[in-house]
């Protein structure tokens, strides 16, 4: 229940921090700063894919090998 009430709070302040009617005003550096970090966000997930695609296709081939071992 406490990180439901937490993450209220955190979505609230960065609604807060991102409007311009506020007095924070981060709009534009929260956008120089999501397409500054883009490219890495988007390489880093890529690579996570990747393991998890390598590891799916190994995970395959070992339930597959069991099959011919069992029968």
């Amino acid at each position: 229940m406490i990180s439901v009430i937490i993450g209220i709070i955190l979505i609230t302040f960065t609604i807060f921090s991102v409007l311009p009617s506020f007095p924070l005003n981060w709009g534009m550096d929260v956008v120089a700063f999501l397409k500054g970090c883009a490219p890495v966000l988007a390489a880093f997930l890529g690579l996570i894919c990747l393991f998890i695609g390598a590891a799916d296709i190994k995970d395959k081939k070992e339930a597959n090998m069991n099959i011919y071992i069992v029968h």
